[in-house]
């Protein structure tokens, strides 16, 4: 059991993969457009159409964003109207490593009474996104997902499709996807100074260069398959980057978007009746949004919460407790938002976590059983066989 622990924590390099899907920004034009084509939206024909790297179903329409179509994308996406699909296969490479998507949607009609929700699917996998519309102040989202993890020579489909919510397909407004990108995330040696993977969030799905908004990450429960390596997420949060944001540490943080029980949470095997120190840092954005921000921190059976009193204006303050692991199952480690949070334009937003950083009290190595300082010198001398 203890030598289980030592190998289970892990941490997973973000590396960018711009090559893996052809035309994901869909400025490669279809077969059958026409450049003095004067409306905004050009019906796609499967019969006559093709659009490059991609195959479609349904009712597509090749989409002109800019004055015309009140998007402020840029160039050219698609609208996936009744029914409509498109797929783009791509063969994995390399070890078995995990592909995370990121692509922005937004939402086209008039007088529409629902919105149609995105369906992305993968082998394994299928995820649903709808525009919420109160998360920032742009009339687009981009969010990001981990769509799954292949080795080298898997042959991989990926698809997105409309769902309409009701059945009055005349009064939906339709998905327009545009800015695809697909990121892939491989494993290595936990850092020895944070016994947290991930603990900065440093690794989770890339920020697109068209948009200063930020990445929802919607709520997923499984460690194995968020976004945010080795968090699962309640509720919906922001992956921020330090280029458009505050960011208290590094270049990457999460902001807790979605009101309370917006949060963030981890698991991590410990020594049983140890105690551990558990450093973090709580602030604001810079995205104006002010007031008390007060976040709920679970380590296993020790609770206690926090705040501060954010202008916001970009600042963060550094917290601390110490708690002790009284069972020898995996230890949570959660960050859950206590607060509701609306800008003067209506935009939620909310804390910003960063920094999590986990590691044994003074005196830990002194109080392992035999069988735990046996693991450790197995350990070492693993470590010793792979010296050159």
């Amino acid at each position: 059991m203890k030598l289980k622990a030592i190998f289970f924590t892990s941490v997973f390099l973000a590396i960018a993969s711009a090559d893996i899907l052809q035309n994901p920004d869909f400025e490669l034009p279809p077969s059958s457009w026409k450049e003095n084509y004067t409306s905004p939206l050009f019906p796609l024909d499967a019969n006559s159409s093709t659009i490059p790297g991609w195959t479609f179903e349904g009712a597509v329409d090749y989409a002109t964003v800019g004055a015309d179509l009140s998007l402020p994308l840029k160039g050219h996406a698609i609208l996936l109207g009744q029914d409509g699909k498109i797929n783009q296969s791509f063969t994995a490479k390399g070890d078995r490593v995990k592909y995370l998507l990121t692509f922005t949607l937004a939402i086209v009609g008039q007088n529409c009474k629902s919105n149609a929700s995105l369906v992305v699917s993968a082998p394994d996998s299928s995820r649903q996104f709808s525009f919420s519309g109160k998360y920032g102040k742009e009339l687009w989202e981009v969010y990001g997902l981990q769509i799954g993890s292949w080795g080298d020579g898997d042959s991989i489909n990926l698809v997105l499709q409309s769902q309409a919510i009701d059945g009055d397909t005349n009064s939906t407004c339709w998905p327009v996807v545009d800015n695809l990108f697909l990121s892939t995330i491989g494993t290595l040696n936990q850092d020895k100074a944070n016994l947290l993977p991930n603990g900065g969030f440093e690794f989770g799905p890339s920020f697109l260069e068209s948009s200063n908004e930020g990445v929802l990450v919607d709520s997923q429960p499984s460690l194995i398959e968020s976004a945010l390596q080795q968090w699962t997420v309640m509720g919906t949060v922001k992956y921020i980057d330090s280029k458009s944001y505050f960011v208290p540490e590094g270049k990457s943080a999460v902001e807790l978007v979605s009101g309370i029980s917006a949060g963030v949470q981890t698991a991590i095997q410990l020594f049983k009746e140890s105690s551990y120190d558990l450093e973090f840092m709580l602030g604001d954005a810079n995205d104006s949004c002010t007031g008390d921000f007060t976040v709920g921190v679970l380590a296993g059976s020790t609770g206690q919460n926090f705040t501060i009193q954010s202008d916001g204006t970009g600042s963060a303050k550094k917290f601390s407790f110490v708690f002790k692991v009284s069972e020898p199952s995996p230890t949570i480690i959660s960050f859950q938002s206590y607060t509701t949070k609306q800008r003067d334009d209506g935009v939620f937003c909310g804390p910003v976590i960063d920094a999590v950083v986990l590691h044994s009290s003074h005196g830990h190595i002194s109080r392992l059983n035999g069988a735990s300082l046996i693991a450790l010198l197995l350990v070492a001398l693993l470590k010793m066989v792979e010296l050159p």
